[in-house]
Formats: structure tokens, sequence, C-alpha cells
């Protein structure tokens, strides 16, 4: 049974080592959070498999650390990340405001 818990454990941790490619290419920042959360999910279940695989119980006080910093990282993200301009997806870049783009040649606007 052990080492059925311990090559579940590798084949979790094969799987967030995928997860980290996403990390380093992901095309926007909501991409690179759920990697990140991947990786935060994939290194407890490990480290649960590991912790009973060798009847350890400091392994599982890790595990509980790792659930932590993980969801502390996601809450992070958010609030750094969410603007008051709602209206733009989460890779694009914020809006100009109005005051600072130009006037359209040839138009005239009312104040």
């Amino acid at each position: 049974m052990t080492e059925f818990l311990l090559s579940a454990a590798a084949f979790v941790l094969a799987t967030v080592a995928l997860g980290l490619i996403r990390i380093l290419r992901g095309p926007s920042d909501a991409d690179r959070l759920l990697a990140a959360q991947l990786l935060g999910t994939g290194g407890v279940a490990a480290l649960l498999l590991l912790g009973v695989a060798t009847a350890e119980s400091a392994i599982g006080d890790l595990a509980l650390v790792l659930t932590l910093l993980a969801a502390f990282a996601s809450v992070g993200f958010v609030t750094g990340t969410v603007r008051p301009d709602a209206t733009r997806s989460p890779g694009e870049a914020p809006a100009a405001r109005a005051a600072d783009r130009p006037e359209p040649a040839g138009e005239e606007t009312r104040r």
C-alpha cells in the first residue's frame, strides 16, 4: 500500500510540474492564478499522500500551512488586480481616462 501512495504522490507532483509551465507561459494573469492554485492544491495532495505513506503527522501540518498560503495568494491576487473599471477583460490594459484622450479633429464638443 505504501508503494501505491508514493507513486500517487509522484503522479500528482508530475501534474503540478505541468502546471508550472502554465504559470510561466500563461497568456493572462487569470491563467497564472489558476495554475498557482493548482500548484497549491497539488502540493497539498502530494503532502497528504506522503504523510499517510510515511505515517508522519507533521506533514499534515505542513499541508495545512500550504493551504493557507494558497488561499492568501489568491486573495492577494484578486485585491491587486480588481479595478473600478469592470468593463475590461482580465488581461487587458486599463482604458485611458476621458480627460487624457485627444479631441477628435473637426468635431466640436458641447460642455
